[in-house]
């Protein structure tokens, strides 16, 4: 837990600035993409309502969305907090890899795709990636992305700092997930999947295909969040365990 908590810490510095207010650190994302929350300071200590009211505060002029997250094991006091402070609270389980994934194939007529720093589509490809994942998870749809945000992926992919999968079928694209990654951590994000096509184990050979991509770049600890029981049980399919809860809070 103290591993991933040290990652999430550190993973949105490679595209975001840090505004420390008392126990709690807000990230304000520099670089086009989802907004970062605001968490605990490792080994800060307490939080309490009023930190959080104090950093809601410093969010709304920052112009960033009221959001918080955080490790259960080692931020204890934030549940109380957050829910002191008013706002709602969503508690996701955290689940690790064992080994290699289980083999999980695609459908026939589904093919997968890592985006490569090279591509010469990349910036078609990118933007099929986010709306895909945007409109799976009820977010607006994004607009194409400039020059200068094909660049900045580029790099990224060519780091290592991330990885994309695009899954595509005979209706286009329908899948796509996401690793970020930082030394011998990396967490499995965005894992979505279009809602005409759910149930065809289109969401677990994603999954199995970035942890394996994953482990097949030297990293040790492979991680993920569930966003609900369903999702739990298609990550548990492939090879993943429950070793603890993060919460993420909202108005």
């Amino acid at each position: 837990m103290e591993r991933i908590d040290l990652f999430c810490d550190t993973v949105p510095r490679q595209w975001a600035t840090v505004t420390d207010t008392g126990p709690l650190r807000i990230f304000t994302r520099t670089t086009p993409g989802f907004p970062f929350y605001a968490r605990p300071i490792p080994g800060a200590g307490p939080v309490t309502a009023e930190d959080v009211a104090r950093v809601r505060a410093a969010q709304r002029g920052l112009g960033v969305p009221e959001t918080f997250e955080w490790v259960f094991a080692t931020a204890p006091s934030m549940d109380a907090a957050v829910r002191a402070a008013g706002l709602s609270v969503q508690v996701c389980p955290i689940m690790v890899l064992d080994g290699m994934p289980r083999p999980m194939p695609f459908p026939d007529g589904f093919r997968a795709r890592l985006l490569g720093p090279a591509d010469g589509d990349l910036a078609a490809a990118a933007h099929a990636h986010l709306i895909v994942a945007s409109t799976a998870f009820g977010a607006p749809i994004p607009a194409a992305p400039t020059a200068q945000t094909v660049a900045a992926l580029a790099a990224d992919l060519a780091a290592g700092r991330i990885a994309r999968l695009l899954v595509t079928g005979p209706d286009g694209v329908v899948a796509a997930g996401s690793i970020q990654r930082s030394g011998d951590v990396a967490e499995l994000v965005g894992i979505a999947t279009a809602a005409t096509h759910r149930g065809l184990g289109i969401g677990a050979a994603v999954t199995a295909r970035l942890a394996e991509v994953a482990r097949k770049a030297g990293v040790d600890l492979v991680f993920l969040s569930a966003g609900d029981a369903s999702a739990t049980r298609v990550y548990e399919r492939v090879g993943f365990r429950q070793v603890g809860r993060c919460g993420i809070a909202e108005p």
